[in-house]
This record gives structure tokens, sequence and C-alpha cells, in this order.
């Protein structure tokens, strides 16, 4: 009867140090890491964020999402420059006074082109 424990116990073990060995995707992180989700009906072709010119989000389709890029600081909300092959959209803040930066993590800015005022709309998402 011993043998027959020592078979069930041996993969049980090793599951749970498995499981509690894995690192999160949070747990080494530098910088925050943002991405680009196009909520609109038009194809991005390029995505500025603060004007890095580093960090280029490219070929963002309708729905789809970017790469993530890490950026030193960032805020809720942002300065967004999109190029589309039509036209170029543009999102400035005027200023970050009170603002607080955001946390190391992971996040998407959804951005979406409102055809009203041919206007760029974020929407910040914790990742």
């Amino acid at each position: 009867m011993f043998p027959m424990k020592n078979k069930i116990l041996l993969p049980l073990i090793l599951l749970v140090l498995t499981i509690f060995s894995c690192d999160d995707r949070d747990d080494n992180l530098e910088a925050v890491n943002i991405r680009i989700k196009n909520v609109s009906a038009v194809a991005y072709d390029v995505v500025q964020i603060n004007g890095d010119t580093e960090n280029v989000h490219t070929d963002v389709a309708s729905g789809a999402l970017s790469d993530y890029f890490e950026y030193e600081t960032a805020y809720a909300y942002a300065s967004i420059v999109i190029e589309t092959e039509e036209q170029t959209y543009t999102l400035q803040p005027i200023d970050y006074v009170g603002e607080t930066p955001l946390p190391l993590g992971f996040y998407t800015y959804e951005l979406n082109i409102t055809e009203e005022g041919n206007s760029v709309e974020l929407n910040l998402v914790v990742d």
C-alpha cells in the first residue's frame, strides 16, 4: 500500500510547486507597459504617445490590439497622435498638473476617432 501513496503524492507535490513557483507578469516590471486598442472603424497606420518616437505603434487594424511598449512615465490620459490613410488626429492635454503617474503595470489605451468632432477619445483599461 505504501508504494501507491508515493505514486499519488509525488505528482501532487510537483503540481503544487509548479503553481507557486510561476512568476506573475507584473513581478519583474521596470516600466509602465502600454498597448493600443483600436475601437474605431478606421485602421491606424501610426500611433504615437506623448511624442515618443522610439515606441511607435504601427498598423493597428480596427478592433485590433498592438504590442505592449514600455514607458518611463505615463498617465491615465496622454498626448496622442493617430495617423490614418486619410488624416492625422490629435489628442492634446493641456497639462498633467495634479495628476499621478500610473504605477508599474500593464495598461491598454482604447482609442476611438469621433466622426462628429474629428477628435480622439481615450479610455484607460488596467490589464
